[in-house]
């Protein structure tokens, strides 16, 4: 089966705000292939299937923040703060939005998020490996330090100590 846009493609939308993945309102119209304004309509008849842990309005600070990053002109792009759409909020896109490329791009979507999900579920793992490795090397560190210091202690020379002569030693 062919792909009808690349994952990779997706991923480069995908943006982390407030803590979260999430994807604007411009990309994803764009990726339905129909114009932001009637994609934001289509989802304003339905707003009941979009609660605030599904879809939010970016703030002003967010939106500057957003622009400066993706570098849009200040002649053209978007006026408008955009809506940004959690995974739950795209998969709620597929019962508002009904064409046969919809249902496509949703999909593709969807498998993204799965893949971003498992890419970091597998680099928790390997982060876990690695802390788990650094306590083991922090612990034989120290280990190697008592024995450096011990082995230190051993090799300084004693202090002489002062022999009291034997016999008989006259006064002065």
């Amino acid at each position: 089966m062919t792909e009808i846009i690349p994952l990779e493609r997706i991923e480069r939308r995908i943006y982390f705000i407030r803590g979260q993945k999430v994807m604007l309102d411009r990309d994803l119209a764009q990726l339905y292939a129909v114009a932001t304004k009637v994609f934001n309509q289509a989802v304003k008849r339905n707003k009941l299937r979009f609660p605030s842990d599904f879809m939010f309005r970016l703030t002003f600070k967010e939106f500057s923040d957003l622009r400066s990053q993706i570098v849009t002109s200040s002649w053209g792009g978007q006026r408008y703060r955009p809506y940004a759409f959690t995974e739950l909020g795209v998969a709620m896109l597929s019962s508002v939005l009904n064409s046969e490329r919809a249902v496509q791009v949703n999909i593709q979507i969807m498998r993204t998020f799965t893949r971003l999900r498992e890419i970091q579920e597998s680099q928790k793992h390997v982060l876990n490996q690695l802390n788990k490795h650094e306590v083991k090397l922090l612990l034989h560190d120290r280990q190697f330090t008592e024995v450096f210091h011990a082995l230190d202690d051993l090799h300084q020379a004693p202090e002489p100590v002062k022999k009291k002569k034997i016999g008989f030693t006259p006064r002065d």
